[in-house]
């Protein structure tokens, strides 16, 4: 081992909504957490897939955005500091002898934790990527599945390959610093936000972008980088179209990846887990969100914030067995008004 493991009472995998929500609930019981994700930014799907789609299902909020969501639960959690490992994966898990598990990380980062919490969704997410021999010899050069600082398209002859929010937002975000966009989709139908499709035809009728129906089928790398890329249109005919980069936008791929290899009792690449605890079948490990599976679950983020408030009263027993852990609220509680940062209200 090439460094020495960070000490800590919690590892939460995945930063998605029900992970953000799970260091809440850990943070009330006084457990700090450290979290990873393989996406470089937190939110998860809410903000890979639908950042700027309603949601309509979240108690007390009739409507609020995936990044509306996601920051306000970043603002819910703040007092308790955790710690984010962003844009790696969770590459190894092993039980020790003194009943903690030993964790690494695809950027060589180790825990040792006397708790694992899962809030994978469905797995770790990988871009889907471009299916063209030899291309990504250019991703993080000229082929991006990320944005990562946008400053570095100004200017360029861009083209962005998708459908989905992701690649209407970045084009219309480009068509107003970029030299030239060409926004590439197999059909004239879009999975995006209604405001972001009217704005990127408005573009394109006003020649500040360019849409083309299809597909990228090959492309040139003339004397080392990538020069242009061939475009074939629905009815088979192909023209080159010169870029400098090139963005893809094909959505995320989940995958159960390493999880799968640590002895959990799964069911079609979901965690078995009990409706008490939501304990996995390794004690002091707990799954929550959709990534779990028990009888009458539903995938839905509020079912993933009940199982994570359960989860951390069971993990708080497991953390202090001699210890009786008193159930305490938000709106009386002294010591919680203390652990949040705010004062305690007068009632009279």
């Amino acid at each position: 081992m090439s460094n020495k493991p960070i000490e800590t009472d919690a590892v939460i995998i995945g930063a998605g909504p029900v992970g953000l929500f799970q260091v809440f609930e850990l943070g009330l019981l006084e457990i700090k957490a450290h979290v990873i994700d393989s996406l470089p930014e937190v939110g998860g799907q809410c903000i890979e897939l639908y950042p700027d789609k309603p949601i309509y299902d979240i108690p007390a909020i009739p409507v609020c955005t995936g990044r509306e969501l996601t920051n306000n639960l970043l603002k819910q959690i703040a007092p308790f500091s955790a710690q984010f490992h962003l844009g790696q994966e969770v590459s190894k898990l092993e039980c020790q002898a003194d009943g903690r598990f030993l964790i690494s990380t695809s950027q060589d980062i180790h825990f040792l934790s006397k708790t694992v919490f899962i809030a994978g969704g469905v797995g770790a997410f990988q871009p889907r990527t471009i299916n063209l021999e030899g291309i990504d010899a250019f991703v993080g050069k000229q082929l991006f599945y990320h944005v990562k600082n946008p400053e570095q398209f100004a200017g360029k002859r861009i083209v962005i390959c998708g459908g989905g929010d992701a690649a209407l937002d970045w084009a219309i975000h480009f068509s107003e610093i970029a030299a030239s966009v060409t926004l590439i989709h197999r059909r004239d139908d879009f999975k995006a936000a209604p405001k972001s499709i009217a704005r990127m035809r408005e573009l394109c009728a006003s020649n500040q972008m360019q849409l083309l129906i299809g597909q990228v089928t090959a492309y040139e790398a003339k004397d080392g980088p990538l020069s242009e890329i061939t475009f074939t249109n629905i009815d088979g005919e192909s023209k080159q179209i010169p870029l400098e980069d090139l963005l893809v936008f094909y959505g995320l791929s989940p995958k159960l990846g390493a999880i799968a290899e640590w002895g959990l009792n799964i069911d079609r690449k979901q965690i078995c887990v009990d409706t008490e605890k939501f304990q996995t079948s390794i004690p002091g490990i707990y799954a929550v969100g959709d990534i779990n599976v028990y009888p009458g679950k539903k995938k839905l983020i509020l079912s993933g914030f009940h199982e994570a408030a359960l989860a951390a009263f069971a993990a708080a027993a497991y953390l202090n067995p001699e210890k009786q852990i008193q159930l305490q609220y938000t709106t009386t509680s002294p010591k919680l008004h203390k652990a949040l940062g705010v004062k305690s209200p007068t009632f009279e």
